[in-house]
């Protein structure tokens, strides 16, 4: 093993891996996997992180083995191989943060909320609900399983809760002072990552945004700059509204999205005080022309789903100028990737568009001729571009709801598409694939 500088993995034989869990059991290869990271071989650098990843962040679950290695993974990226350091530095964001919290987009983190959330249940409210699951389960098998996870759960190894996010989210809180020279990194990948790190702690805003408008202030990479004013928008107020407006006269289109979307956040969260009505379409505006162009690589972002996050800083802004939103959002359907992401766009663009239900005896669907042109032009995009098939159902009540058709043959129908030969069942590959 090479140490980049001494004591890098200092403390590691201290920590009791083996009464420590992750996805896969007990965490006894964690220290390899972190002394892996500091080695010469780089195939094996990219391996243990990828392994990482797999295990003490797997699919958005922390566990109890997490937080411990975030000291760890915090002196890599600062000092370690420098391969790996902005991957090493996504990770920390991860333990921080899972993709789910990222659909709360564009406000940002209400960790007030988590941290309700986390208090609301108790380790021994967790043991007692599996003890009641036991006691209810008739399958031996099952409740042998059970019991194995409960056994986990009582022994501190096994932990999915919000707790066990929060416990990792401010274990990487408590190294943030540490890592925020990285945004001053010789690499441009590094600032980039760790922007976009630091974007996810209002508690450390007073630290934070200094060192993010310095960033802002020399910064010479197209993507560290759009990644660092996202991340200022997500943590600042309308204070900050005359240091963000004037990127949106920026030559690069990358920046001026990133200024949009930062703005967006600020008038989502303080309405027409944070940005004024002018301010408020011209953002509007941005964001709407950002629907149309070819995402920009780069931007950690939403999963680096620039069209998901467009959608939603749109919808967010609606009051503003509806007509203008409506077919922006519109716009930003055929470039959504993630299928979660199209889903929670679609239900939430038909939720702020369409009336809810209403028991009045009406038709069951709004005639077309009372709908706008916007309206029309969504209905549109979503028969094109909508979360069609076995994973839609939220949206096709969603649908319903609005006394709209809730398949896609009979909507194309409804706003006078002509027939695409696929029919009333739709082939899940054609639609999304």
């Amino acid at each position: 093993m090479i140490d980049m500088e001494p004591g890098l993995l200092e403390g590691l034989d201290e920590v009791d891996w083996a009464e420590l869990g992750h996805a896969y059991g007990r965490a006894v290869d964690v220290p390899g996997q972190l002394t892996a990271l500091c080695g010469p071989d780089a195939t094996a650098r990219e391996s243990a992180l990828m392994s990482l990843f797999g295990n003490i962040f797997h699919q958005g679950t922390r566990y109890s083995a997490s937080p411990y290695a975030v000291p760890f993974l915090a002196r890599i990226a600062l000092a370690g191989p420098q391969s790996i350091r902005d991957g090493v530095l996504r990770l920390l964001t991860r333990l921080a943060i899972d993709w789910h919290d990222e659909y709360d987009l564009p406000r940002g983190i209400d960790i007030k909320a988590w941290r309700a959330a986390a208090a609301e249940l108790t380790m021994d409210e967790a043991l007692a609900w599996y003890d009641e699951r036991i006691a209810a389960e008739p399958d031996k098998e099952k409740r042998g399983r059970l019991g194995e996870i409960r056994a986990e759960w009582a022994a501190g190894r096994l932990m999915g809760s919000r707790e066990s996010a929060l416990r990792s989210y401010d274990a990487v809180r408590a190294q943030l002072p540490a890592l925020l020279p990285l945004l001053d990194d010789p690499e441009p990948a590094v600032r980039s990552a760790a922007a976009y790190l630091t974007a996810w702690f209002p508690e450390e805003a007073p630290a934070v945004l200094p060192c993010l408008l310095h960033r802002l202030r020399v910064e010479d990479s197209v993507a560290v700059r759009a990644t660092a004013l996202v991340a200022v928008g997500l943590l600042g107020d309308a204070a900050l509204v005359p240091r963000l407006s004037p990127e949106l006269d920026a030559t690069e289109p990358l920046i001026r999205w990133a200024a949009a979307t930062a703005l967006a956040r600020i008038g989502s969260t303080d309405g027409t005080a944070g940005l004024g009505p002018d301010l408020a379409r011209a953002v509007i505006g941005e964001l709407a022309a950002a629907a149309v162009r070819t995402p920009e690589p780069g931007i950690y972002y939403n999963e680096e789903d620039i069209p998901g996050y467009t959608g939603r800083s749109l919808l967010a802004l609606a009051d503003h100028d509806r007509e203008t939103v409506i077919g922006g959002v519109a716009d930003c359907l055929a470039g959504i990737r993630s299928r979660d992401h199209l889903d929670a766009t679609a239900r939430d663009a038909l939720t702020v568009f369409f009336a809810g239900p209403a028991h009045d005896g009406r038709p069951c669907c709004t005639p077309l001729t009372e709908l706008t042109e916007g309206q029309r032009r969504l209905l549109r995009a979503l028969v094109k571009n909508g979360p069609w098939g076995r994973y839609g159902k939220q949206f096709e009540k969603c649908l319903t709801d609005r006394r709209l058709p809730d398949t896609r043959a009979g909507l194309r129908v409804y706003v006078g598409l002509p027939d695409d030969g696929l029919g009333g069942t739709e082939d899940e590959e054609n639609i999304w694939g």
